[in-house]
């Protein structure tokens, strides 16, 4: 096949209706690149790169001519290459719906549910439902009543179970989804916009915006049903595309690479380049897809063929539709449970592009750890492969064991062959096969790597001597646990098979197969995974043991597992189908709020601020969702400028040491790269300085020697971002650590070398009384117990990004995703040496912040401006995920050791603190850890307390704010100590906490200047109420007898509480009115998610309405607050600390009285004249008469209103799994005083996504990095936020009104923070599940059985999978089956 004498076809495809055609296009360019770069639609974000958040979904639709119909799936654009669309359809979200054409019901649902914080991962979310919608409307099933889909509940909440968000918490998002299915219950669907509570089915349902399942939105183009999918052929100017339709094409292609020696990626979907990332060009590209040998599915009686190019999604599909059939065979159940692991692979939009043939080369070749490679291994799976002209039918096991695929062989099916072929020829037709496949993951719903995954096929027999089962045959299989490919254990096999199964042959078993499956060197969490094997041989074989085991519907003690061999007498015909294993959502919670009215419209729960337009029927305020839609503009967003170029960081790999050079591979130093920007490039009168703060500042970039891995070096620019990631890729440093001083890594290395940063006198936090006498009055002491805290990455869906632009006059105008915009503004004018009137910071919004868009993205900021400067050309930055999360810091570290003294009844009397916070490099803002720390940890009565705390300089990367920073630590200490206390006295750990909270009288003392009135402090009546609506009591007995009857499974249930200090900050504001009526806003405050517009638009409408004109009282539809501009508006300081919004508010209250005041000699005159006066009316005649309608005001706080506490507390119930240490969150009830909250909705939303968030770090998030600090948790692949599958499935929040606070702006208090802290009680139940378990294993073993010391452990923080299961014991299977034994 003779490339020349090919003429290339045109790329041609619709993004939402549209035609596109292309002639040149680059087959390595991703339909997102072109979707953001080369159309207006912009919803598709980039997230991660990876396949792994779902900012980037899309719908793709292709017609199939032969069946005349067209399919439809979800897929991540980031990885779906442009050139593999042709013929097809592309839907976005504004293809779906937007606001010329009107919204989608999805867009005002999730509106109305109050689905959407920050906005940036909100379209993807809308996409995957709409997948999930279209194709729930193909299917057989029954007509839903009008205004629902076909979809369950449990479909609508799985179609976004891949995608993540770091604002919500997810629990409105579950609702919106639900809400479109028919078997929901509508008394189920959470707080919202539509109903009011008390409403009807059918009136709740007439509310919702109205859903018709036959009309969809996005119609397949005519156009692209004659478009031909034979032999494709692309080119462009350097690199080939080929869609070759048969082997002999392919087989054709491969005999000329190999001949001409090109470089070739033969791909499916490219679903692998999110792991595997692409560094090297290529020059050609096979498409695989359009091969029929390939694509095909074939089942016959020998067993079910399945296309190495087939996608997962369809291979699922395959494998459940022997469902169907009227004989469930045993090889029927079989291939249903393989689909049922298939589905927790990955997520369901990388499930539908990737393919089972990619999935298993990537195995084979590159060590991927399968979870398809494991379960196919098991059943004795055949692989069809052809090398050249050659064609071979091989064992899947031989395929993995083979060296790697040479570049001319291509997998092209495989084959599961049926039970009648497998079947041991000794066995009696009596024999039965078993089967069963297992995966350990931080997800139970997939989009994660397992630890450990497993396969069993076990054919079985009774015995007729002892009644027993006898194991005919097996086969074990086994991977992801750290060694190149899933393996056989088939020395544990040999000692099975043959023999009666007993408790004793079990346990030789296990231990054979502990000394098996070990992980090779280096591997993480290695005894753990080993630990997980002997848990599934036990959970799989122990059924069929003990013929006294309780056995009910498939469960064993509370444990999923397969039936006994008296169960297994299948009848023909009846045979059951397993219950399927992948767990239910279906989440739920109750949300009590009290709305205020007396300041209307502040204090109502109005729909989250995006945009003007409005969507139709609501409670309060038709709902704004351009954002749900993704028509709102991000820094990323905005248009490039013309020549602009783009720039990437290269930054240190070394923790400190001497930078000799930098140099580029030459072929990248010629091809687009345009500069690369250094401290060399700083002008002349500037300075090198990235961001400042009141405690210091830091470089820009590195002066000769770097002090940090992450350390800036330079920044390459260059044409394209994909060219500037890659040229920044492969730089190559020379470092040089001769004659310097070994870089500081730890806490305990800092105070050898008194390396501290200072801390100002007026952030250093009080001691509280006598030390020493409190110590003295104790009647227990505990002396030096220690701790350790870890770091937390932000995970803002939107990575650091600016764009900045030069302008006239010596001028720059920059773009930047800001939480203090001023600070980037005076750091840019430094750094340039210019004015600071010739520099103008620009942020509309934030894709997501919680600290890190504070300090950490100044830095940004300047370095395009020095770029742009430099070049006179515009410079923009979006980081790719790897970088940032090398750069973050994140969240503070830090070491903790306490004595504590205690009566005899639990009161404490006195406790002292050590405590070394890891800072990092450069100060950033971690001064106010001693303050933060301190502050939340007097949340008890200590009676005395006193404490050391150092900052601590090291050679990491600098930490900066992370949402309630050091507050959170504080606030975990304080329960670390009393879990202690509450240990050694052998009490119950909540009467300790009651015992040690304040009264009004301590709190005085604790919080001197911040405590309130006495009526004020309503922590106490906040205990009360949530022990109440918790029903705290009836399930701390509910939850003891749940783990008297069960072995496998504990559950522990807490009550913590949570003390936040708050602090208001000087804030500006501007408010001005336009003729027509219609009113601007400006603050200094930066709209992150936390909804800061919304509650701004609110109170603008308030005060506003003071003038008592008719109209006012609808006037928060005519106000429109505007993108933050430091030229417009000075003086705006820093959006962080939770009190913005209430600032911000105060700000622009401020403002409007002046204008009212300023409007009410004209008002009266004219009410005087005309008896009323509409507020257009007089507005117009105030432009007439020349009257100032534009007014600013800067809020100081005074010294009353500066500083106060909010209040709230949690319970949360938890259950662990023994064998695997999995923690399931049962139930989480929070209570939590807002004031007078000045939009309850908007801080319902906060509080569930603080608690979330503070799970993720608790229980899921390891921000992991090796000695010399470099990240090793850099992606979406090893870095675990939470997901819809991990947050409580019963989630309750009550939002208390506590009346009135002279001293509160309308008397509000915040909530972005304080509730972060409460997720401390998941840790907390955790602990006590934990503490169960390991009673039980202690009495196991009758000399440990008194130990008392056991309950003093320490659980890690995060308390992960396999934190938990070491501490329940990774030996427990063998010690239970050594337990059993001792007792026949």
């Amino acid at each position: 096949m003779e490339e020349k004498s090919v003429t290339p076809t045109s790329l041609v495809f619709a993004v939402n209706g549209n035609r596109f055609e292309l002639s040149k296009p680059d087959p390595s360019t991703t339909l997102l690149h072109f979707l953001r770069s080369q159309t207006p639609f912009k919803s598709v974000k980039l997230g991660c790169a990876e396949g792994g958040c779902g900012a980037c979904v899309v719908l793709i639709s292709k017609y199939d001519p032969v069946l005349d119909k067209v399919e439809d799936f979800t897929a991540s654009s980031c990885l779906t290459l442009l050139c593999s669309i042709h013929g097809c359809s592309i839907t976005t979200s504004e293809g779906i719906g937007n606001s010329k054409d009107g919204f989608h019901p999805i867009h005002e649902r999730f509106a109305g549910f109050h689905a959407s914080q920050c906005g940036f991962c909100t379209p993807g979310m809308c996409v995957s439902l709409f997948g999930t919608l279209v194709n729930a409307e193909k299917t057989n099933g029954p007509e839903p009543p009008p205004g629902f889909s076909k979809v369950s509940a449990a479909e609508a909440e799985k179609a976004i179970a891949g995608n993540l968000c770091r604002c919500t918490g997810y629990r409105p998002i579950a609702d919106a989804c639900k809400s479109f299915a028919a078997d929901v219950d509508m008394e189920d669907l959470g707080f919202n916009s539509f109903w009011r509570k008390g409403d009807s089915k059918d009136l709740k349902l007439s509310k919702l915006p109205q859903y018709d399942s036959n009309q969809k939105n996005s119609k397949f183009p005519m156009f692209l049903k004659e478009i031909k999918h034979d032999n494709v052929f692309l080119a462009s100017e350097k690199h080939t595309w080929h869609s070759p339709t048969s082997l002999k094409e392919l087989q054709s292609l491969l005999k000329l690479n190999h001949a001409i020696g090109t470089q070739i990626k033969l791909l499916v979907s490219n679903t692998g380049m999110g792991y595997y990332k692409d560094n090297e060009g290529y020059d050609k590209y096979i498409d695989l897809r359009g091969i029929s040998e390939l694509s095909t599915i074939k089942k016959d009686q020998t067993g079910l063929e399945i296309g190495a190019a087939v996608a997962i999604s369809k291979a699922v599909e395959a494998l459940k539709e022997a469902r169907r059939s009227d004989v469930l065979s045993e090889f029927v159940m079989i291939l249903d449970k393989i689909a049922d692991h298939m589905n927790k692979v990955a997520s369901g939009f990388i499930r539908n592009t990737a393919s089972v043939g990619g999935n298993l080369v990537m195995a084979q070749k590159n060590h991927f750890p399968s979870d398809i490679a494991t379960i196919l291994l098991a059943v004795d799976t055949m692989v069809h492969i052809m090398t050249g002209i050659q064609f071979e039918w091989i064992t899947l096991e031989e395929f993995l064991e083979r060296a790697p695929l040479s570049f001319d062989s291509v997998l092209l099916s495989i084959k599961i062959p049926s039970l009648a072929l497998t079947k041991s020829k000794s066995s009696e037709q009596i024999s039965r096969f078993l089967f069963e496949t297992y995966r350990a993951s931080p997800r139970p719903l997939g989009n994660a790597l397992a630890y450990l995954n497993a396969a069993f096929l076990v054919e079985v027999s009774p015995c007729k001597d002892s009644g027993g089962t006898i194991i005919d045959n097996c086969r074990l299989s086994f991977g992801a646990y750290g060694i190149k490919h899933a393996i056989r254990a088939k020395n544990v096999e040999e000692i099975l098979a043959g023999k009666p199964l007993t408790v004793s042959i079990l346990y030789e078993a296990v231990k054979l197969l502990t000394t098996t499956i070990v992980p090779e060197d280096g591997t993480s969490k290695d005894a753990y995974r080993s630990s997980l094997a002997a848990a599934f041989l036990f959970q799989f074989f122990s059924p069929l043991i003990d013929s006294s085991a309780k056995i009910t519907h498939g469960h064993l003690n509370g444990h999923t597992c397969v039936p006994s061999m008296r169960d297994f007498e299948l009848k023909e015909n009846h045979k059951q189908v397993h219950l399927d294993k992948i767990p239910t959502l279906l989440s739920s919670g109750k949300q009590v709020i009290e709305a205020g009215s007396e300041y209307h419209p502040v204090g109502a729960p109005i729909v989250k601020s995006g945009a003007a337009l409005q969507a139709s029927e609501p409670f309060w305020i038709h709902p704004n969702v351009t954002v749900i839609a993704g028509e709102t503009v991000y820094v990323d967003d905005i248009p490039s400028p013309t020549n602009c170029l783009y720039g990437a960081y290269i930054y240190s790999e070394k923790p400190l040491a001497r930078i000799r050079s930098i140099k580029l591979r030459p072929e990248l130093q010629l091809d687009g790269v345009r500069d690369i920007i250094s401290i060399k490039d700083i002008p002349n009168g500037g300075e090198n300085i990235g961001s400042k703060s009141i405690f210091g500042s830091e470089p820009l970039f590195a002066e000769n020697i770097a002090r940090c891995v992450g350390d800036r070096l330079a920044l390459v620019v260059a044409d394209t971002q994909k060219l500037a990631d890659m040229a920044a890729n492969s730089a190559i440093v020379d470092y040089d650590i001769e004659n310097i001083e070994s870089p500081i890594l730890s806490v305990e290395e800092a105070v050898e070398r008194s390396s501290f940063f200072e801390v100002p006198p007026f952030l250093s936090p009080k001691h509280v009384g006598d030390i020493s006498k409190g110590m003295a009055e104790a009647d227990h002491r505990i002396l030096s117990a220690k701790m350790k805290l870890g770091s937390q990455y932000y995970f803002y869906l939107e990575t650091q990004t600016a764009l900045a632009v030069p302008d006239e006059d010596n001028c720059i105008v920059v773009y930047s995703s800001s939480q203090c915009p001023e600070f980037a503004h005076s750091t840019v004018a430094r750094c340039l040496g210019i004015p600071e009137n010739n520099v103008r910071i620009i942020t509309r919004r934030v894709g997501g912040g919680y600290g890190g868009k504070a300090m950490k993205a100044v830095s940004t900021a300047v370095s395009c401006a020095v770029a742009a400067h430099k070049l006179s050309r515009p410079v923009r930055i979006y980081l790719n995920r790897k970088t940032d999360m090398i750069m973050a810091g994140g969240r503070h570290p830090m070491k903790i050791i306490y004595s504590i003294g205690f009566k005899n009844d639990g009161k404490i009397t006195a406790l002292e603190l050590q405590i070394l916070v890891d800072a990092g490099i450069y100060v950033d803002v971690s001064a106010i850890m001693p303050r933060n720390i301190i502050g939340a940890l007097k949340k008890y009565d200590w009676g005395a307390l006193s404490f050391d705390i150092k900052v601590c300089r090291t050679n990491r990367p600098s930490r900066s704010a992370m949402r309630g920073p050091g507050e959170v630590q504080g606030s975990f200490i304080a329960e670390a100590v009393i879990e202690n206390v509450a240990a050694s006295l052998l009490m119950d750990v909540d009467l300790v906490r009651s015992i040690n909270l304040h009264t009004h009288k301590s709190l005085q003392s604790f919080y001197e200047g911040a405590s309130g009135e006495p009526h004020e402090y309503t922590l106490p009546s906040v205990w009360h109420k949530l022990a109440v609506s918790a029903n705290f009591e009836q399930r701390v007995e509910l939850v003891k007898e749940f783990n008297k009857i069960n072995t496998w499974k504990k559950r522990g249930i807490s009550r913590v509480p949570a003390v936040y200090q708050l602090t208001l900050r000087p804030t500006p504001g501007k408010v001005s009115i336009f003729s027509d009526g219609s009113v601007i806003v400006e603050v200094g405050g930066i709209e992150l998610g936390q909804g800061l517009w919304t509650k701004v638009k609110q109170m603008a409408a308030f005060a506003l309405s003071a003038i008592q004109c008719d109209g006012t009282r609808d006037l928060v539809d005519k106000v429109r607050v505007v993108q933050s501009d430091t030229v417009s508006l000075i003086q705006g300081g820093f959006t962080a600390g939770s009190t913005t919004s209430e600032s911000s508010c105060e700000a622009v209250r401020l403002s409007c009285n002046i204008l009212v005041e300023r409007l009410r000699p004209l008002k009266e005159k004219l009410q005087n004249e005309m008896g009323s006066i509409k507020w257009e009316s007089l507005i117009l005649q105030a432009y007439m008469q020349a009257v100032n309608l534009s007014a600013s005001a800067f809020y100081v706080p005074n010294n009353d209103s500066t500083s106060y506490l909010n209040y709230g507390a949690a319970v949360s119930e938890v259950e662990i799994d023994l064998l695997t240490g999995e923690t399931r969150f049962l139930q989480t009830d929070i209570v939590y005083d807002c004031g007078q909250s000045l939009n309850p909705a908007v801080d319902l939303g906060q509080i569930e996504g603080a608690f979330v968030q503070g799970l993720g770090f608790f229980m899921l998030e390891e921000y992991e990095t090796n000695g010399d600090g470099l990240v090793l948790a850099d992606g979406t692949w090893n870095y675990k936020i939470p997901t819809l599958d991990t947050i409580p499935q019963q989630f309750n929040v009550q939002i208390i009104n506590s009346g009135h606070h002279q001293h509160r702006v309308l008397s509000s208090k915040a909530s972005g923070e304080p509730p972060l802290l409460l997720a401390a009680s998941i840790h907390c139940a955790t602990r006590a599940a934990v503490k169960e378990s390991r009673k039980q294993v202690n009495s196991w073993n009758k000399r440990n059985s008194n130990d008392e010391t056991d309950s003093t452990f320490e659980l890690e923080v995060p308390a992960t999978m396999p934190v938990v299961k070491e501490l329940s014991g990774l030996d427990i299977v063998q010690r239970y089956l050594e337990w059993k034994i001792g007792n026949k």
